[in-house]
C-alpha cells in the first residue's frame, strides 16, 4: 500500500517541480535574480544582535529589550526576533523581503499578543520607512509606520509612528535606540 502511495506522491512532487517555472532551478530563477538585486542589501545595517532602550513607564525610567536580526533562506529574507525583556511582555518576529517587481520592501510582523501587521516601504534619504494602513475597532482608518533613522554601523534609532491625517503629520508613539551587542 505504501509503495503505491509513495510512488504516486513522488510522481506528484516531480510533476509539480517540472511544471512550476523556476521550482527546480537552484541558481537561475527569479528568486536568485531578486536576491542579487543591489537594493536587497539595504537592510544589512539591521542584521546583528542588538540591545534596545526606550522611555519607561515612569518619568526618567529606561526600559530594555533585545532584538536579533539575521538573513535566512539563502540570504533573501531578513528575519527579526524581538524581546521586550523584563520591561514589557512583548515577543515577536518579522520577516522582510525586497520585492524587485514593486521596488519596495515588504515586512510581516507577528507576536505573542496576536498581532499580524503588514508593511511596505523603501530606503530613501538615509532612512528605512515601512508603512501600513490600519483600522481602529470603531472602523476609522489611520496610518502607521516604522522609521529606521540616524543609522550608523553600531547604533541607530527606530520609531513607531501614527498619522490621523493621511500622512501629513506623524506622532512618535514608541522610540527605540538600538546599540549593537559586542
Amino acid at each position: 500500500m505504501c509503495q503505491l502511495r509513495c510512488v504516486e506522491m513522488a510522481v506528484l512532487i516531480f510533476a509539480f517541480a517540472v511544471s512550476v517555472p523556476g521550482a527546480h532551478s537552484q541558481t537561475a530563477g527569479p528568486a536568485a535574480t531578486a536576491c542579487a538585486e543591489p537594493r536587497q542589501k539595504q537592510f544589512d545595517f539591521w542584521v546583528g544582535d542588538w540591545d534596545l532602550t526606550w522611555p519607561g513607564e515612569k518619568q526618567g525610567e529606561v526600559a530594555h529589550g533585545s532584538n536579533s536580526i539575521k538573513r535566512i533562506l539563502d540570504g533573501c529574507v531578513v528575519q527579526e526576533n524581538f524581546s521586550g525583556g523584563d520591561s514589557m511582555p512583548l515577543w515577536g518576529m518579522s520577516v522582510s523581503l525586497f520585492d524587485p517587481t514593486s521596488g519596495k520592501w515588504k515586512q510581516t510582523w507577528v507576536d505573542n499578543q496576536g498581532a499580524y501587521l503588514d508593511f511596505v516601504g523603501e530606503f530613501k534619504d538615509g532612512q528605512m520607512i515601512l508603512a501600513r494602513e490600519a483600522i481602529r475597532p470603531d472602523g476609522v482608518k489611520f496610518l502607521q509606520r516604522m522609521v529606521f533613522k540616524n543609522i550608523h554601523p553600531n547604533e541607530f534609532d527606530w520609531s513607531w509612528e501614527a498619522s490621523k491625517d493621511g500622512g501629513k503629520t506623524w506622532t512618535i508613539q514608541w522610540p527605540i535606540h538600538y546599540k549593537r551587542k559586542v
